[in-house]
Formats: C-alpha cells, sequence, structure tokens
C-alpha cells in the first residue's frame, strides 16, 4: 500500500512516501520551502540517486502538492508511474486538543475539529489543514489519516497536565499541558525497547526529544504520565530561539520596562530567546560549541544552561515515576550531539546512570548505548521516525490491521 505522508508548516511541506506490505519500505521523500514567495525551493530525493531541486514560484500549498505528486511521477526522479498509485494519505497535525487521543480517518467531523483547535495551534494546525483540503480537492476519493503530536499525551493524569491557574480557564478555554513531538516519543522508546529485549509496558522510560523545538516525556509502562511542554511548544526546555521555563513575572516586567505589545512579547520569548539569546550567535548548536571552543563565554553559558535544564528534567520525571530504566536521545541535538549529551549524562552515577564517554564519542544519527555494561540506567540514541508512525497508522486504520514500526 503506497502511503504519501505531508507535513505542512506555514510555508513548508515536508513530505514522504512509503510503501507498505512486509516491511515499510521509504520510496522518496522531499521538502518544498518557502510557498508563496517567488522562488519556492523543492528538494527531491530518492535512495541511491542524486538529489532533485526545484526552484519556482508556488502561491499556495495546493499547487505545492502538485508539484510535489508531479515530482513523485518525474520521468528520471520518480517512484510512481501515476499519482492513482497513492492509495492513501496521512497528515501530521500539531494539535488535537482533548477530542482527538489517537490517529483517525479524517471525515467531516475530523476537520471540524482541527479548525476548532486552530486557537491552540494558530501557527500549525491552519497549515495543516490547508494540506488535508489541497489534497481531497486532487485526489477527492483516496482516504486520510491525521496523526495528532498530542494524542500520546493525552494518558497524562489531572495533576500533570492542569496548571495551578482557577479550575474556571480549563472549564472555558480548556488551558492545560498538551504536549507535543509525541509521536516521536512514542516511536523512539518503543522501537528503544525492542532493540534492548525490554517490556515497554513494564518500563519507566524518558525520552528526550532534542532540536530546534525540545521535549523531553515521561512514559511510565507505556503510556505518557508528563512532558515539558505545556499548552504551547515554549514550556519547558531552553530552545533554539525559545525561552522554555520562565518565571511569567519576568516577561510582564520587561513589558512593561520595554513597552512591548501582547505581540513583541511573544516573539521576545519565541523567537529571540533560548540558545540564540543567551550566545548572541546563533540558535544552531553547532555555531554556538564552535565559538565556545574558542572562548567564547555567551556561547560556553548557553551550552551550560541547556544541558544542566536537560538534567534537571531527567531528575524531575525519574521522581515522579519512582525510578527510570532507560533514557533516550532523539531529535537533531540528541541523535548527533555527543558533546551535549556528555555534558547531560555525565556525574548521574547516584541515579544509576554509568556514563560512557568513549562510546559517546562521535555517535551521531545512529542507534547506540551511552553507558557502561551493568549500568543501572541505560542511556541510548535512538534515531526518531515520526514520518513513518504516520504511515503505519494511516496503514493500520484503512485496513485495520496492527503493523508494527
Amino acid at each position: 500500500m503506497k502511503i504519501l505522508v505531508l507535513n505542512c508548516g506555514s510555508s513548508s511541506i515536508k513530505y514522504r512516501l512509503f510503501d507498505i506490505g512486509i516491511e515499510a519500505e521509504l520510496l522518496a521523500k522531499g521538502l518544498l520551502e518557502r510557498i508563496g514567495l517567488e522562488k519556492s525551493e523543492l528538494t527531491h530525493h530518492v535512495t541511491n540517486k542524486e538529489k532533485l531541486k526545484i526552484v519556482k514560484p508556488i502561491p499556495d500549498h495546493q499547487d505545492g502538492i502538485f508539484l510535489i505528486l508531479e515530482t513523485l511521477k518525474h520521468p528520471e526522479h520518480g517512484v510512481i508511474k501515476d499519482i492513482t498509485e497513492i492509495e492513501a494519505v496521512g497528515h501530521r497535525v500539531v494539535n488535537g486538543g482533548e477530542k482527538f487521543k489517537n490517529s483517525v480517518q479524517i471525515d467531516a467531523e475530523v476537520k471540524e475539529g482541527i479548525e476548532r483547535c486552530i486557537e491552540l495551534a494558530p501557527l500549525h494546525n491552519p497549515a495543516n489543514l490547508k494540506g488535508i483540503l489541497s489534497m481531497e480537492a486532487i485526489l477527492p476519493n483516496v482516504p486520510q489519516v491525521a496523526t495528532f503530536d498530542t494524542s500520546f499525551h493525552q494518558t497524562m493524569p489531572p495533576h500533570a497536565y492542569l496548571y495551578p491557574l482557577p479550575y474556571e480557564y480549563y472549564e472555558k478555554y480548556r488551558i492545560r499541558r498538551y504536549g507535543y513531538h509525541g509521536t516521536s516519543h512514542l516511536f523512539v522508546a518503543e522501537k528503544a525497547c525492542r532493540y534492548l529485549g525490554k517490556n515497554y509496558k513494564s518500563s519507566n522510560i524518558i525520552t528526550c526529544h532534542l532540536g530546534n523545538g525540545s521535549s523531553m516525556a515521561a512514559v511510565k509502562n507505556g503510556k505518557s504520565v508528563d512532558t515539558s511542554m505545556g499548552f504551547t511548544p515554549v514550556e519547558g526546555l531552553m530552545m533554539g530561539t525559545r525561552t522554555g521555563d520562565v518565571d511569567v513575572g519576568v516577561l510582564l516586567y520587561i513589558a512593561e520596562k520595554e513597552n512591548l505589545s501582547i505581540k513583541d512579547t511573544n516573539n521576545l520569548f519565541n523567537k529571540q530567546s533560548g540558545i540564540c539569546g543567551i550566545s548572541g550567535i546563533s540558535y544552531d548548536m553547532r555555531d554556538v560549541e564552535m565559538a565556545a571552543a574558542q572562548g567564547v563565554e555567551r556561547a560556553e553559558l548557553a551550552l551550560e544552561m541547556y544541558a544542566y535544564r536537560v538534567k534537571k528534567y531527567i531528575g524531575a520525571y525519574a521522581a515522579a515515576m519512582g525510578g527510570v530504566d532507560l533514557i533516550i536521545f532523539t531529535g537533531g541535538i540528541g541523535e548527533n550531539d555527543f558533546e551535549t549529551r556528555k555534558r547531560i549524562l555525565q556525574n548521574m552515577e547516584f541515579l544509576g546512570v554509568e556514563f560512557d564517554a568513549v562510546r559517546n564519542d562521535g555517535i551521531q544519527g545512529r542507534e547506540a548505548i551511552l553507558t557502561k555494561p551493568g549500568s543501572k540506567v541505560i542511556a541510548m540514541v535512538m534515531p526518531t521516525n515520526e514520518e513513518l508512525v504516520i504511515a503505519i497508522d494511516t496503514y493500520n486504520i484503512l485496513k485495520k490491521a496492527d503493523f508494527k514500526f
């Protein structure tokens, strides 16, 4: 079954085409960027072939999806002969609120539900919905499935997801912790347990999805019981340009002193803070590490702050679950940045983490154990694959199957 997975952003579309049968085979992948600008750019890649780049004006998402479909049947770089070979489409949707606890086949009611959640994810859900409607217009008879970033975290208990605000705001506006990166946390937790021969349903796992956007989750006996991102993706860890946890009084104080509007204040803690704000150099960890190696003090400070906050969450989640068996690193930083992993995992013997710096050194983008043999708690790298989760959810819902990734 050929399944196209779409992750539609406000000005981009990330895509993967899978063929699921006995195994899940990736046929092609790509990224269309700068939608709405004169020089939109599509980068398309098929295994064992050179990347194809197309630069042309793409005014909207529907035209973007047309281009993606045309590229998938490109005479030299294509993997299908006709778009009718695509039997299903799976979509990443950022926020499903409290309504969507699992992936679902898309119908009118689901589209209405996604639209109602726009106020919870105003930067993401509108683009996700555009992708669904565009695909519906192009291939109206092809079934579509939505997989929500928030679904995995719907198992959190009320004492974990509620904020200490007047309860009426939860009742009126559903102000609560939703959490994000759910498909990634689920994927790496399950796959790591299979890799290690552990029982996923009886393990205490801390998953660290570390990238430009970073979040962590406490996964107890196969269920998310807490996660660092909250009502929005701003809460939690220090990130590339986001503050993460910060005293709200600080934001009110700065807004008053600097005479900032709500929009300006939102821009401050979403786009000007985090690693970029502290280092004054970049939101990219690689740039900051290079500067730190050259003796730039604020770069070193940014790295120490980032690692310190991850370490604090590991301790907090170990306490919340009554112990931890497995700590997983994933995402762009988690999978590739062995220096950051070292900063986080050093001096955690008290928790049962016997970190092996030699094993860790140089590990990038592949499964690897980072602790010494016999370590009570295993720390490891597990590359994520959110698109594969979406493809398999789509397959299982439409085929009423139980295919495992």
